[in-house]
């Protein structure tokens, strides 16, 4: 039910997609202007070199060679690719100190491109928020600059976290496919293929996980009114339905990697910039469709279509946790007295 819903509601906010598109197109160029001049500065010794060729050349021929199934190929694969490899990190260990001043800017310049899309993106959000809550159409540039403050609060904390949790993941998963294969007999190609996919599925299943555990965190801000530190501890400590929510972004995410793949082999890349920003609407729905559930709060799925429950739902929810924060110790609930009275 969820799962459908959020699709009815990122169908009902496909124009935010084109919006998304252009605003990121625009952040691409900017940023990759700037990287392009930060390489050419301080690395065209080492990115011209043969032996940066002779590692691209490696790559290439590996995944030759896993399509055409060259088992024999594959299987010394590994120690040309660690020679290479050692060719390219002794060549950077001589030019240690513009590889480092190269490494700053560039990932100094990735951090800025996050967090300039993410203020996109919770401009999305904000306008899918308000179609959920009273079905208003709101601008594009209304939300993003209504909401720039806490916008930008967010991407401070988030980007730094997601980047240090992104990095982690992607060093276990290189560690998982590179050396995974030598803890099997010698099956050839069949080895890397089974280390390809478990690759990918705990790839999957952290960025499933990270999804699960900040689902809560923009909703609460929009939604929920609270501030964005708050809102942040609140998703941290949302357990209510946790393996429900891991099971549908892990679903999400399954569903997001096929549909760009799949659309964009047949249309040589060019419907990426449909599915893609779609992708980003997709998983935003999951969220907020999640946090009105679970906080009991009715939404909008179309005109005449309303979802959510009239109350809120027992168990450890948002809106329990914000009542057990705010309330008194030794307050106890209006309806106890009106129920003692009605006894008696």
């Amino acid at each position: 039910m969820r799962f459908r819903n959020a699709f009815h509601i990122t169908i009902d906010n496909f124009s935010s997609a084109f919006k998304l598109l252009l605003y990121r197109l625009i952040v691409s160029v900017l940023t990759l202007s700037l990287v392009y001049v930060i390489l050419e500065l301080a690395l065209s010794v080492i990115v011209t070199s043969a032996e940066v060729d002779s590692l691209i050349a490696l790559v290439g021929e590996f995944f030759r060679a896993l399509v055409s199934g060259d088992s024999v190929r594959l299987s010394t694969f590994q120690a040309d690719f660690t020679a290479a490899l050692a060719d390219v990190l002794r060549l950077i260990a001589e030019n240690g100190g513009a590889i480092a001043g190269a490494v700053v800017g560039v990932c100094l310049i990735y951090l800025l491109s996050r967090f300039l899309n993410g203020l996109s993106h919770f401009a999305a959000a904000s306008i899918m928020n308000d179609r959920m809550s009273a079905f208003s159409r709101t601008i594009f540039s209304e939300a993003f600059f209504r909401n720039l403050g806490s916008a930008a609060l967010y991407e401070v904390i988030y980007v730094p976290l997601t980047f240090i949790y992104d990095a982690l993941t992607l060093l276990a998963c290189w560690f998982l496919f590179f050396y995974l294969p030598s803890l099997f007999p010698s099956w050839g190609f069949l080895s890397v293929l089974i280390a390809l996919s478990l690759t990918v599925a705990v790839y999957l299943c952290m960025q499933s996980l990270k999804l699960t555990f900040v689902s809560a965190w923009i909703p609460s801000v929009l939604s929920g009114k609270e501030t964005v530190t708050r809102g942040m501890s609140l998703s941290f400590r949302h357990r209510k339905n946790f393996l429900h929510r891991f099971a549908s972004f892990l679903v999400a995410n399954y569903i997001i990697v096929v549909v760009n793949l799949v659309f964009m082999l047949f249309t040589l890349g060019s419907a990426g910039l449909i599915t893609v920003p779609l992708s980003y609407l997709f998983l935003l729905a999951i969220q907020f469709v999640h946090y009105y559930e679970d906080s009991g709060k009715k939404y909008f799925i179309s005109v005449n279509n309303i979802a959510g429950d009239a109350e809120a739902p027992t168990g450890d929810s948002l809106e329990e946790i914000n009542k057990k924060i705010n309330a008194p110790a030794e307050e106890k609930p209006a309806s106890d007295g009106a129920d003692n009275a009605q006894e008696h």
